[in-house]
């Protein structure tokens, strides 16, 4: 039998894994996510890494490891003036959705895609709400379903 949702977030470990790079639009993200899981059983770790390029391979040897019930990666890649940012969002996109497939433990993409530094912000807690909070919410539910089935 499954346990309620509270056990469930007892029994919980939760990586989240936070890119440095737009670090005042990254440090609100984390904040936001931490915010919802402090309200949470769930025992909770933060790594940080240089950039989103960096999350997927982190992801990756986290799930591996068994040690986690869900994996959030926070990061924002904002467009500048070079191709730079098609290559850095798709590619950690594509990383952090194979490392959930691949390995069954849910990866949160909580990174951020924008064209401007001010759709960023406003994304991470300014205008819009903050999608950090975001995903940790969705960490929480996929423990919850991956549970359940």
């Amino acid at each position: 039998m499954v346990g309620t949702k509270n056990d469930v977030q007892k029994k919980a470990s939760i990586l989240i894994i936070v890119a440095s790079f737009n670090e005042l639009v990254t440090k609100s993200l984390h904040a936001g996510a931490l915010d919802v899981l402090d309200s949470s059983p769930a025992q909770v770790t933060t790594k940080w890494v240089p950039g989103c390029f960096e999350l997927p391979v982190v992801a990756a040897k986290a799930a591996r490891s068994g040690k986690y019930s869900a994996i959030i990666t926070l990061g924002a890649v904002i467009r500048g003036e070079t191709p730079h940012f098609d290559f850095v969002a798709g590619e950690a996109a594509r990383g952090i959705m194979d490392v959930s497939l691949e390995t069954g433990v849910p990866v949160i993409f909580g990174v951020l895609t924008t064209n401007t530094v001010e759709q960023a912000l406003n994304r991470s807690g300014i205008k819009y709400g903050n999608k950090g909070r975001d995903a940790a919410h969705a960490a929480l539910q996929m423990i919850q379903t991956m549970s359940e089935i």
